[in-house]
């Protein structure tokens, strides 16, 4: 036992009152080391505990409101630079046209498309997209929005690669493309054939032009020339795809289908007999179009880049629409229309994160 000059009276009451009874003098035994630490943690820890919870609370606090503030202004950068679209018309692939024309009007040498407005849309849109995800294998885009030279420093390959909006750089250029260069795509569209043709039966009219063209179906955007559109830039379009459901099947098997992109659009084109579409070419080389022959009567021609070629009914030709080309029906009126069934896929030397980056910038209009 510890010894202390307290008098003996204080021992019952020595751990009573405050810290300062610690201090004082009396007999100790080892049954009091309990109390002991108990009173001495009692004595230092309530009064910082408070101090710091409340430090803590408000540096949380502090920070939340600038991840919040952060979130807003990144939020507010991007809807400014997509809502730009809207206010200056948009970046679309432009109006869809007949299939063939690729959705661009003809264009005089070396017009660059839409000029400046156009390229400083793209490049807002595409700097909004890497701020939300990142600049990784994205040269080739952002040469593509900063409106980078054709192929060997031109227009095109000998002025004949003049797509209207968008030139992705360094891309294989050919008017026909392999059909190994899509192989899935294209035997999925083969082999649906039969359904494909038997929904084209069924949305069929006489195309004679004397009445206005069933629901569906586009008034003839230029003469003899007739469209029935599944996808159009980008956006489904119900009724007709409810309509066609062997064709909308095939569609959604499809792994390279630009479904979700200005760019791409589906459906069946027509063209009567004596009608020809000159010289045209696409809005950009990022894609390439799938022709699928359903009804090819003697007499079609289809000249891409100077190199003609001819569809053949259930199989399927995959064309660089960027390229000069031009379609014509030149057979008689007893033989009947031209008809094809096109899709719009990507470029197969397309990268999965330029895709992503072009579907962005690309967007249908919501």
């Amino acid at each position: 036992m510890w010894k202390g000059n307290s008098p003996a009276g204080s021992q019952g009451t020595a751990m009573e009152g405050t810290g300062g009874d610690l201090g004082g003098q009396r007999n100790w035994g080892p049954e009091d080391a309990p109390g002991l630490l108990a009173r001495a943690s009692l004595t230092m820890l309530p009064w910082p505990l408070p101090l710091a919870s409340s430090a803590l609370t408000l540096l949380l606090g502090a920070l939340t409101s600038l991840f919040l503030w952060y979130c807003y202004r990144l939020g507010s950068q991007d809807m400014e630079a997509l809502g730009a679209g809207s206010r200056a018309g948009g970046v679309r692939g432009g109006p869809v046209g007949c299939s063939e024309a690729g959705g661009s009007s003809p264009r005089g040498p070396g017009e660059p498309g839409e000029g400046p407005r156009t390229e400083g849309l793209v490049s807002r849109r595409l700097r909004a997209y890497a701020r939300r995800y990142s600049w990784a294998g994205m040269g080739r885009v952002r040469r593509a929005a900063q409106g980078g030279p054709g192929p060997g420093g031109g227009p095109g390959v000998l002025g004949i690669q003049r797509p209207g909006l968008l030139f992705l750089p360094d891309l294989p250029s050919a008017p026909f493309v392999p059909r190994d260069a899509q192989r899935h795509d294209v035997e999925l569209l083969e082999s649906s054939f039969p359904a494909i043709l038997r929904d084209f039966g069924a949305v069929s009219w006489d195309f004679s032009g004397t009445t206005p063209p069933p629901r569906g179906w586009s008034p003839p955007l230029a003469p003899g020339c007739y469209q029935l559109l599944l996808y159009q830039g980008g956006r489904c379009q119900p009724s007709n795809c409810r309509r066609c459901p062997g064709a909308y099947r095939a569609l959604r098997g499809l792994r390279s289908f630009m479904s979700a992109n200005t760019f791409g659009n589906a459906g069946f084109s027509v063209l009567l007999p004596g009608a020809r579409l000159e010289g045209r070419c696409g809005p950009t080389n990022a894609r390439v179009r799938c022709h699928l022959g359903l009804k090819i009567p003697p007499g079609c021609e289809l000249v891409v880049g100077g190199e003609p070629q001819c569809w053949a009914e259930g199989h399927c030709l995959l064309v660089d629409d960027s390229f000069l080309h031009t379609v014509a029906h030149n057979g008689s009126p007893e033989d009947g229309p031209r008809v094809v069934f096109i899709v719009d896929l990507w470029h197969p030397n397309v990268a999965g994160a330029e895709r992503q980056a072009l579907d962005f910038v690309f967007a249908p209009d919501p």
